[in-house]
């Protein structure tokens, strides 16, 4: 079992940065891969960033690629997303998740943090 707790949103203004953090409580080097989604109102969830814990392969979603950085630091077992400028499209909850390496999909999600990006 994997509990884990963002935080770092808040709001912004468009051009700024944020650096949202995720700490599990389990080892995230345990073979669990990490990824961020987020959800903007009246829309569906989408996929943001993943970082495998085998080979530590990044991806990212087209629109964010170029802007966002994923990490991850064991030690602390924590995840990071960070947002560099930031657009007002960017306004959503972001949420952490994970799974195990030898699962397709994500069955561990945090309670979301609110990312607002002022025009």
């Amino acid at each position: 079992q994997v509990q884990l707790v963002e935080s770092g949103g808040g709001l912004v203004q468009a051009g700024g940065s944020l650096r949202l953090s995720c700490a599990a409580s389990s080892r995230t080097g345990s073979a669990y891969d990490m990824a961020w989604f987020r959800q903007a109102p009246g829309k569906e969830q989408e996929f943001v960033a993943a970082n495998t814990w085998r080979l530590g392969i990044t991806a990212y979603a087209d629109p964010v690629k170029g802007r966002f950085t994923i990490s991850r630091d064991n030690a602390k077992n924590t995840v990071y997303l960070q947002m560099n400028n930031l657009k007002p499209e960017d306004t959503a909850v972001y949420y952490c998740a994970a799974k195990n390496t030898a699962r397709t999909e994500y069955a561990y999600w945090g309670q979301g943090t609110q990312v607002t990006v002022s025009s």
